[in-house]
């Protein structure tokens, strides 16, 4: 069993839908398991919270054996007025990193680093 780090005191800017929503969005094969110590919850809130964002539409699961696999609507509209007309895409695009992001850090699924040049864009 993967344990959970201490909780945080204080405010965040980001909260914990949002962050379940980005790691689902950037593994939609992820376990609850995995959510839950990726964004230092536990199993429980993380099934509240999917269960939450599955009620409002803004994510699906199929089942595949014993494997959920997810699905996030990029075009519902986030839920706070002063969001009023961004969707959940646009949410995403700032919260789930890029695979290119990931290639050299401890753990990525990329492979080694890759050189760099000095081309720009």
């Amino acid at each position: 069993m993967v344990a959970v780090p201490g909780s945080h005191t204080g405010w965040t800017f980001i909260t914990n839908h949002a962050r379940v929503l980005a790691a689902i969005a950037d593994n939609p094969n992820i376990r609850i398991r995995d959510i839950a110590a990726h964004c230092r919850l536990t199993e429980r809130a993380v099934q509240r919270i999917i269960s939450d964002l599955e009620q409002d539409g803004y994510l699906s699961h199929t089942r595949e054996g014993r494997t959920n696999t997810y699905r996030v609507e990029p075009d519902k509209v986030l839920r706070h007025p002063a969001e009023a007309g961004l969707t959940v895409a646009a949410l995403l695009s700032l919260l789930v990193r890029d695979e290119t992001d990931r290639i050299g850090e401890p753990g990525s699924r990329s492979g080694p680093p890759a050189a760099t040049g000095g081309t720009s864009q």
